[in-house]
C-alpha cells in the first residue's frame, strides 16, 4: 500500500491532530461545567458558614468557567452572584459587629 496516497495512513500531523483538539475542547468544556457547578454548590454554604473563604471561591470558580465557555452559564452567574452575596453578608455582619465577626469563649 502506497502510504504517500493516504497521508491519515501514514500517521501524519494532520490526521492526529484533529481529534486532540477536539477531545481537549470537550474535556475543556466538561471542565468549565464542573466549575460552574462547583461555583454554586461552594456559594451556596457559603451564605451560612465560611463566608469569607467560600465567596472568593465561588467567584474565582464561577469567572474562570464563564472564560473557558462554559455551557452552564446560568449556573456560573448564579455562583457569581451567590459569591458576591457571601462576602456582602460578611461585610454587613462585620459593620453590624463593630469590625467582631467571631467571638471566642
Amino acid at each position: 500500500m502506497n502510504t504517500a496516497a493516504h497521508p491519515a495512513a501514514a500517521g501524519t500531523p494532520a490526521a492526529t491532530s484533529r481529534p486532540a483538539r477536539t477531545e481537549r475542547s470537550a474535556r475543556s468544556t466538561r471542565d468549565a461545567d464542573g466549575m460552574a457547578v462547583a461555583s454554586f454548590l461552594l456559594g451556596l454554604p457559603g451564605l451560612l458558614v465560611l463566608n469569607l473563604v467560600l465567596g472568593p471561591v465561588a467567584i474565582v470558580l464561577s469567572l474562570v468557567a464563564l472564560s473557558r465557555g462554559t455551557q452552564r452559564r446560568g449556573r456560573a452567574l448564579l455562583g457569581f452572584a451567590l459569591g458576591v452575596a457571601d462576602l456582602l453578608i460578611v461585610l454587613a455582619l462585620t459593620i453590624a459587629n463593630h469590625g467582631v465577626i467571631w467571638q471566642f469563649g
